[in-house]
C-alpha cells in the first residue's frame, strides 16, 4: 500500500479526490490528511494572489471565515469521507500551528512514501519559495508533489 500525506487548505472537491486517488493507477493508497486553514496572517498574500489571478472582487472582500476551526474540521471530515468513498484509507487532523513541523512528524511516524500538497495557486509565496511544497521539500525526506486544487 502506498502511504501519502496530503496537505490541504480547503475541502476536497470531487475532482480533487479523483486526482489524488488515481495518481498511482490501481495501487491502493492510504492518506493522512493535514488540513491547514489559511489564517489571518496570510490575508495580504491571499489578496495579492487574488489580484494576480484577476479576482479583484475577492481581494477587496478578503475576510477571515467565521468559526475558522469548526469550518476547518467540517472541511476535513468532508474530505476524509470522500476519500474513503473513493476506496482509499484516510485519516486526518486539523493543523493550526507549525504545519511543516507537523508534516515532518507525520511523515516520520507513518513511514510515508510521499507528500502531496493540494492548494490554490499562491503566486507571491511560490515566487519567493515560501509555499508549503517548496518548504516541505527541505524538511521531510520524501518526494513532495504540488498539485493545484480545482476551483469547484
Amino acid at each position: 500500500m502506498f502511504k501519502t500525506v496530503l496537505m490541504i487548505e480547503k475541502a476536497l472537491s470531487d475532482a480533487d479526490v479523483e486526482l489524488v486517488t488515481t495518481l498511482h493507477g490501481e495501487e491502493k493508497v492510504s492518506f493522512v490528511v493535514l488540513m491547514q486553514p489559511r489564517g489571518k496572517t496570510d490575508e495580504l498574500l491571499r489578496a495579492l494572489d487574488d489580484v494576480a489571478l484577476g479576482h479583484l472582487d475577492k481581494a477587496v472582500h478578503e475576510r477571515e471565515e467565521p468559526g475558522g476551526p469548526s469550518v476547518a474540521g467540517e472541511s476535513l471530515e468532508h474530505s476524509l469521507r470522500h476519500l474513503r468513498q473513493a476506496g482509499a484509507e484516510a485519516v486526518g487532523k486539523v493543523v493550526e500551528d507549525h504545519p511543516l513541523d507537523s508534516l515532518r512528524a507525520v511523515v516520520e511516524e507513518t513511514g510515508a512514501d510521499e507528500v502531496l500538497v493540494l492548494t490554490a495557486p499562491h503566486f507571491v509565496e511560490e515566487f519567493f519559495h515560501r509555499d508549503w511544497a517548496s518548504q516541505a521539500r527541505h524538511k521531510v525526506g520524501v518526494p513532495v508533489l504540488k498539485l493545484f486544487a480545482s476551483e469547484a
